[in-house]
């Protein structure tokens, strides 16, 4: 599965792209937009192709918000390398040698001077916060001036998948874009395109579990999600007499540090059970 700056492809989400798009073409497009729906539908994916949008005049499709793949604004977005657009999220901690837990104000400090340099292709200046519920208070706090007083030509735009962790006073001046669950159908699609390997009826099953969320349906396949999803209903269906050498098992798999995957899986999977 590409990246979000990677995907040319968004599924699910025309109505969203069509008004941005109706915004975009009126020039009255808000200084600050906040895309929030659950984890894995495309809401990054959507952030980066309006940005793709914005910056490739000449390349546009004649509706949503398709630029041609192979365009050289396409091709520097994926890559990193677009002068005019800053991502935001969180960083690698090489003293503990993972992804922070948070958004520190120091990562947000960066797009005040971001948006003060003239745009290096005379249009917009573009910086995605990807996971910004993930933000810290300190670094909420440093977008608040930016909110107040937007630059011309520039635009912030949010990803959440819980924007009710945002600050009411940074919530308050965007524009909001609640996106949907994906329907089974598109899940299913995607799958498929993504992991061809899978059985037809494995990936029917994944679709299902998924509930809405391609995302979720790659990240089960991933972690041999339906052997996972039998297991724990076998447990559950024992139930008060479970069987605890199954039980140990099923927690000492789940334990290993290096099975992050099916870890997250499994939590998937209990929720939807329960």
């Amino acid at each position: 599965m590409l990246a979000p700056r990677e995907n040319p492809e968004l599924l699910g989400h025309e109505k969203a792209e069509g008004e941005l798009r109706r915004l975009a073409e009126a020039r009255r497009l808000p200084h600050a937009i906040l895309l929030s729906g659950a984890r894995g539908i495309g809401k990054a994916t959507l952030a980066f192709r309006l940005a793709r949008f914005l910056f490739a005049v000449s390349a546009r499709s004649e509706s949503g918000l398709a630029v041609d793949p192979e365009s050289g604004v396409s091709r520097r977005v994926a890559s990193g390398g677009h002068a005019d657009l800053l991502t935001i999220e969180r960083a690698y901690d090489p003293r503990r040698r993972r992804l922070r837990s948070e958004i520190i104000v120091e990562d947000t400090r960066s797009i005040a001077g971001f948006f003060r340099l003239t745009s290096a292709e005379e249009g917009w200046r573009i910086v995605i916060v990807d996971g910004a519920e993930e933000m810290n208070r300190n670094a909420a706090n440093a977008l608040l001036k930016i909110l107040e007083e937007p630059p011309r030509h520039g635009l912030l735009l949010f990803v959440s998948h819980n924007p009710g962790r945002l600050l009411p006073t940074v919530r308050s001046r965007c524009r909001h874009f609640v996106l949907q669950t994906l329907p089974q159908a598109v899940v299913l699609r995607l799958l498929q395109q993504y992991r061809p390997e899978l059985a037809g009826s494995e990936a029917e099953a994944l679709a299902r579990l998924a509930e809405g969320s391609i995302g979720r349906a790659i990240e089960l396949a991933d972690a041999a999600g339906l052997t996972l999803y039998r297991s724990i209903l076998g447990i559950l269906a024992q139930v008060p007499g479970v069987e605890i050498a199954g039980l140990y098992a099923l927690a000492e798999k789940l334990a290993r540090p290096d099975e992050e995957e099916i870890y997250r899986a499994s939590v998937e999977l209990l929720l939807h059970v329960l």
